[in-house]
């Protein structure tokens, strides 16, 4: 696989940010039981999370930027019945220890 010149830049300018979306973190028991593994990157739960809205059709027929949360999805997103897509890496961030900078 080709890298872009823009995302190769990326990555050199802020390895430790993209090392903290691969590294594997210990995660805790709701977000656990959601994808199946006690350790997951923060990237490879972003993805879990967003195959299984995909995979239920949670996305709102309206407003393609909406999830309709289901309970299982409401257990890892602080409960809210709706989210908008730009808040899902946030929330899905909360649940991964903080990094030392």
């Amino acid at each position: 696989m080709v890298l872009k010149s823009a995302t190769k830049k990326a990555v050199a300018e802020s390895p430790k940010r993209l090392a903290n979306l691969i590294d594997l973190a210990n995660v805790p028991s709701t977000l656990r039981e959601f994808v199946g593994q006690s350790q997951i990157s923060r990237l490879g739960c972003f993805i879990r999370v967003w195959s299984y809205i995909k995979e239920q059709n949670l996305q709102d027929a309206v407003d393609m930027n909406i999830v309709n949360c289901d309970d299982k999805l409401k257990r890892i997103l602080l409960g809210k019945d709706q989210i908008k897509l730009a808040e899902l890496p946030t929330l899905i961030k909360l649940h991964f220890p903080k990094q030392p900078k």
